[in-house]
């Protein structure tokens, strides 16, 4: 297909020459009613935040321009048909979750899923089998699943009507997708694949598999995290089998009926320059991050990992674009370099856990800008260095799953003194944002283990979310 196309965005255009009277939503009219809001953001932003008409079509029902730019970035992507998606990645996420499976069936997935699939199992009353990941004991941190144990959970669960794969994690992690795949689909079984950090797979070389590429059924692709695009707007891919006209439907339930064409027009320019300059822009990213990682590895103290984790098994490949670093050996949690990072630093990287922090390198980063973050990790590394002593050690705690997440998070509930909650059912989530991987859902028995892990990271100055509890002094247990 003609990859220089980008409809959404040549339609807006021919429309702003149109000079059409708006008696139409949105109120600020082109940005006259919003003065302060069009100097900050800009006159041509404000006219290019529209409602649907008919030369833009309609997002919730495309057949137009909408249409022809969702069949050029199937054919960029390698899928039968991509969807744009205006509610963030959590919502492609999420509509993958609610195609495959309802109320009562199950769904096999690692436990260390973003919030936002745990959420659909919450709307959905899907029951999870969790797959647990391994676990890198140096590092502390969660893996992929290996292909055996995900064959394991298949042979215990043949009921289960689909298979939910990370590819990659967070840190770059990658699990042996083809092999899941065929031996899903063996068992009739669906893949669908958090692909929110692998938009790269698909244009750049070197890197791993990508989900469409594996033959998995669906995929939610975040263009926004290191495509280009703009915040919140991701692609929902299918593939093989998976109904069109259904899957729309389902996105549907949930995603506004009012799409931005800001976010879509971002998702069309983004599609249109990656499918013309991927493998060069990935390409110098892949040299920016190797460049990184061997830099910091020359400083001392921390560890930048990359493809010396493969194993073959919980780590069938990495995801070089990604600069994660563990940080525990200088005596620093990962989430207290991110702080200095930001504060001493002014340097905002993506996220800092309690013992690794993660750089995001993407299409817009240059060799000045890693150049800054080496040397001020090399500094932090000489000024705030201390003894380990008494730092946790782990990331990932394996879950005692004791309800099905629905039934926990809408049962008669209480709120408990949090030091008090051990041996209870926890009927909220709880979890230091970013990543968004909940230490506690619904559903899951709390322990010792887990109470001494958050204790730690709140005094770490991890930033703890998901519990009705600003401060999550209380916790809300289930009464089940």
């Amino acid at each position: 297909m003609e990859q220089n196309r980008a409809p959404i965005y040549e339609a807006l255009q021919n429309f702003k020459s149109m000079r059409i009277v708006p008696f139409d939503v949105p109120g600020h009219k082109r940005g006259k009613g919003s003065p302060e809001l069009t100097a900050f953001l800009g006159k041509q932003c404000m006219e290019a935040d529209v409602n649907s008409m008919k030369p833009l079509d309609n997002l919730c029902h495309p057949v137009s321009v909408i249409r022809e730019a969702e069949e050029l970035a199937a054919d960029a992507f390698g899928a039968r048909h991509a969807f744009f998606m205006v509610n963030g990645t959590t919502s492609a996420v999420q509509a993958m979750i609610f195609s495959a499976v309802k109320e009562g069936e199950k769904i096999i997935l690692p436990r260390n899923v973003h919030r936002s699939a745990i959420n659909a199992l919450v709307l959905s009353g899907a029951e999870p089998v969790y797959v647990n990941p391994g676990v890198n004991k140096r590092l502390g941190i969660p893996l992929g699943m290996s292909a055996d144990d995900v064959k394991a959970a298949i042979t215990e669960n043949p009921d289960a009507k689909a298979v939910f794969v990370n590819n990659p994690t967070y840190y770059g992690i990658c699990s042996d997708l083809r092999k899941i795949v065929e031996t899903a689909h063996r068992a009739g079984m669906l893949v669908l694949v958090d692909e929110a950090h692998g938009t790269h797979f698909y244009f750049g070389d070197g890197f791993p598999i990508s989900a469409m590429a594996a033959g998995a059924d669906m995929s939610a692709v975040s263009m926004h995290k290191n495509g280009g695009s703009l915040t919140q707007s991701s692609f929902l891919l299918i593939n093989n089998y998976v109904s069109e006209g259904y899957t729309r439907q389902i996105i549907n339930l949930t995603q506004t009926t009012s799409g931005s064409y800001l976010l879509m027009s971002s998702l069309d320019l983004s599609r249109k320059n990656l499918a013309l300059n991927g493998k060069n822009i990935y390409r110098r990213v892949s040299e920016l991050a190797e460049y990184a990682r061997g830099e910091v590895n020359r400083i001392g103290g921390y560890y930048a990992f990359g493809k010396d984790l493969i194993d073959g098994k919980a780590v069938y490949d990495f995801d070089l674009a990604k600069l994660s670093i563990h940080t525990r050996d200088i005596g620093l949690a990962g989430i207290e370099v991110y702080d200095i990072l930001r504060d001493d630093y002014d340097i905002q990287i993506e996220f800092g856990d309690i013992g690794n922090i993660l750089a995001i390198i993407s299409v817009g980063d240059t060799y000045l800008m890693i150049e800054r973050l080496i040397s001020s990790l090399s500094q932090i590394e000489h000024i705030h260095r201390r003894p380990t002593a008494g730092m946790f050690d782990h990331e990932y705690i394996s879950p005692e799953v004791a309800a099905v997440p629905k039934r926990a998070f809408f049962a008669p509930k209480r709120a408990v003194p949090i030091e008090k909650s051990a041996g209870m059912v926890c009927a909220e989530f709880v979890m230091c944002y970013p990543p968004g991987i909940p230490i506690l859902a619904p559903g899951e028995r709390i322990t010792p283990e887990i109470l001494e892990y958050i204790s730690y990271a709140k005094e770490k100055g991890c930033f703890m979310t998901g519990t009705e509890d600003i401060e999550l002094n209380y916790i809300n247990i289930a009464a089940i």
